[in-house]
Formats: C-alpha cells, structure tokens, sequence
C-alpha cells in the first residue's frame, strides 16, 4: 500500500533535507594557519566570519614570523602561512614548502609607540631622547618584523645604541604588548592593531610617521600541506574579499584593494 500523497511529498523532503546535511558534512573541512602573533585578534574574528559563510573550520596557531617560519622548514603541519612579512612568505615559495603564485599582501602593518599610562609622554620623540623610564619594550628583531621596525625608527632618531641597556625584548609582538600591559616596560613599540584592541584606557600613543621604518608587508601563501585542502584555498580567498579587507582595516591596518 503506497504512502498518501501528502506522507510521500513530507518523506521526500525529509530524505532531502538529511541528503543535503551529509553533503554539507562531506564538503565542510578544516584549515590549519600558522599566523603572526601580531594578527591574532583579527585572525579570531576573521575566523569567525569564515566559518559562519562557509562551514569551514578555522584552528590557528599564533607565534612571531620568524618561529612560524622554523616549524614550517622542520615539517609543521599548517595549510596557511601568515607572516608579518613578505621575505619569510618569499622564502617558503623559493624553498618549495609554499605552492607558486598564491602569495600576496593581506595587510600592511603600522607600527606605535605607546604607554598604558595616561600622558606618559609629550612628545615622543623628546621622551625617547630624555630616556626618563627605566625599561622600554620592542619585539626580537631577529624574529619579529615589528622589532625589526622598532629598531629601525630608534636607528633614524639616533638612540639605538643609547638604549640598549634599557630596552627588554619579546620573542614575539604579542609578549612585547603584554610586558607594556603589565607595566614591566612603561612604553613599548607595539602593533597599532593590539592598541585597537586594547579595551581598557587609552594611555598615551605615538603614531610613528611611515617614512621611520620599512613598510610592514604582512604577506600570506597557502602552504603545500594545504594545496589540495577546499577550506585552505577558500580561507585564501576569503582574506581578499571586501568583509575580510573592512575588518582588517578596522583593526588598524592598511589594505591593497
């Protein structure tokens, strides 16, 4: 006996509906990224725009550029590379962990100076000079392109080997943010996006003028552990659409498009 008409069409949806689900299931995957300490509060929202949009599912690892880029020479199993620069992005592709053509420039940073503590500071570059604080914070320039950056800007003001007694360095931008927060340094050299993440008082802040340091291109390339991933590819595009450049320019940086 066949079912009444109305029993089969409620079935045949039903059926639908659950076929529909397993494709989805099948289809959604997972993209590992090994991303710039510097990136982690935008990565995090990104991330969830990402996986609202497109039932992928975004797991991210967070580490200044210079140690990102060791683990990815010693085999680290990320799909996506994320640095806070361009060279280290160059040299995966040269060094053929990184698939041809996918690198491009996803932000371009800005650097700051910038001191929890209300009016710390007049003028910044008078405060660098008078050296009234007795520590002062900036990222390891040897594996941090914002340290990198720092160092640049006190090499054109002339006090880089002045300060160095005074100066405490973090493997990483976001361990050189957190020893300004904590008040171990009383300013630091910081990502103008932390500072706009930052949900407490504004302190005092230095916007360092572009022509002091080198441009800060953060560049990202899909990673051959990742090439034949659908969630790497579409998290590679999903960073140059028009939602990801509006959030990433909310947060502090600049974008090509």
């Amino acid at each position: 006996m066949g079912y009444p008409r109305g029993r089969r069409i409620f079935r045949t949806l039903i059926l639908f509906v659950l076929s529909g689900s397993a494709i989805a299931g099948a289809v959604a995957g997972e993209v590992s990224l090994g991303v710039a300490a510097n990136f982690t509060d935008t990565t995090r929202e990104l991330a969830k725009r990402f996986e609202t949009e497109t039932g992928h599912t975004v797991s991210a690892s967070y580490g200044s550029t210079g140690k990102l880029y060791a683990q990815i020479k010693n085999g680290a199993p990320f799909d996506v590379f994320m640095a806070a620069d361009a060279l280290r992005p160059a040299l995966v592709e040269e060094e053929q962990a990184g698939v041809p053509g996918t690198r491009f420039t996803y932000a371009r940073g800005k650097l700051a100076l910038w001191s929890p503590t209300v009016a710390a500071f007049g003028n910044a570059e008078d405060y660098l000079a008078r050296q009234p604080f007795s520590r002062l914070a900036i990222a390891n320039p040897k594996t941090a392109p914002y340290g990198l950056a720092a160092q640049q800007v006190l090499e054109h003001l002339n006090h880089w080997e002045a300060l160095q007694h005074k100066l405490v360095r973090g493997d990483s931008i976001a361990q050189t943010f957190q020893f300004v927060v904590s008040r171990n340094a009383q300013a630091g050299f910081v990502a103008l996006s932390q500072i706009k993440a930052w949900h407490e008082d504004d302190g005092t802040l230095w916007h360092i003028p572009q022509a002091y340091y080198q441009p800060i291109d953060q560049q990202a390339i899909l990673l051959q552990h990742g090439a034949d991933k659908a969630a790497a590819k579409a998290w590679m595009d999903f960073l140059k659409s028009d939602t990801a450049t509006t959030i990433i320019r909310n947060y502090g940086y600049d974008t090509a498009n």
